[in-house]
């Protein structure tokens, strides 16, 4: 058996059947409580592109959820605010008619100290007032559903991989920019269905290990007994453990950090000990969290009890 500190979940929509973007405060609560037991420590809501009075609701009540949470739960670290700030060309199962321009008047709508991840397309921020903005709010902004190659002011990539340029040997892309950027941290699904193994074997060997934040992007389906559910206002398919929408795009994972571990270890593809930097020690460092958990697996990558400390 081994011992870890907890995992640290930065881009996470929702699991159990709860999902973020239309939960009522007990449900988040809920749901906090389990993911405590699937060795989760700490995470950060993920809130969607939507209209800034659903977004200005959902920022609220996941403030009073955060205020009333005991110790017994995985503590609500911050927000994600991934989007409305993104490119339209790449929106994936975003909603396109709520995406917004970056303009700081916007973004003072939604503001909260809790926010502490921004995911935007820095391509559509010509001036980098935007960017300059939020960096004096110490926010961390994150490059996502962009094509953009431009890394002023940008801390991290959201999701490697998706919803940005593909690789491109004859010119700049959003992908080689961030492989090869060695101040930039980048997020990655390691589900196998968002990237492929072969893919992921290349990445963990090319960017440091140090600078790799895995996310499970999960959704409320993850580790839920429903094979469909409606989720950025649209019906999402649980496809052999694959979540897409009726027009087959990808949407987020089915799995959570500790399942994405496993994936990792029982193939090989990075060691349990370094699939445990980058979901815990990486992010708890980058976050300036401190661990509350001790994490039991057992020999098969699987949890086997958690520990409050």
């Amino acid at each position: 058996m081994k011992i870890t500190n907890g995992l640290v979940e930065q881009h996470i929509h929702g699991a159990f059947g709860v999902d973020f973007m239309s939960s009522s405060v007990d449900e988040i609560l809920n749901c906090s409580e389990r993911l405590l037991d699937y060795g989760v420590c700490a995470f950060f809501p993920t809130i969607m592109t939507d209209s800034i009075e659903k977004i200005k609701e959902r920022i609220e009540i996941i403030k009073e959820a955060k205020n009333k949470q005991g110790k017994k739960s995985a503590q609500i670290a911050g927000i994600h605010l991934e989007g409305p700030f993104i490119n339209p060309e790449k929106s994936g199962i975003h909603q396109k008619e709520f995406i917004l321009p970056l303009e700081v008047e916007l973004f003072k709508q939604i503001e909260d100290d809790l926010i502490k991840i921004v995911t935007i397309a820095p391509e559509l921020d010509l001036s980098g007032e935007f960017r300059n903005y939020l960096k004096s709010k110490g926010i961390k902004i994150s490059l996502g559903h962009s094509l953009g190659v431009d890394f002023t002011n940008i801390m991290q990539v959201t999701h490697l991989y998706n919803a940005m340029g593909s690789f491109s040997h004859r010119g700049k892309s959003t992908v080689t920019a961030s492989l090869v950027n060695d101040n930039i941290y980048i997020e990655l699904i390691a589900d196998s269905m968002h990237v492929s193994d072969d893919v992921l074997r290349i990445t963990f060997k090319q960017k440091s290990l140090e600078k790799i934040l895995l996310i499970s992007d999960a959704l409320p389906l993850a580790h839920s007994k429903s094979d469909c559910m409606v989720f950025a206002g649209q019906k999402i398919y649980n496809k052999d453990s694959k979540l897409v929408n009726k027009d087959n795009i990808i949407a987020g994972s089915s799995m959570l950090l500790c399942d994405i571990i496993k994936n990792l270890a029982d193939k090989n593809i990075l060691t349990f000990e370094s699939a445990i930097n980058c979901a815990s020690t990486n992010q708890l460092k980058y976050h300036n969290l401190k661990n509350t958990l001790k994490v039991y697996w057992n020999d098969d990558y699987t949890v086997n009890k958690t520990q409050m400390i």
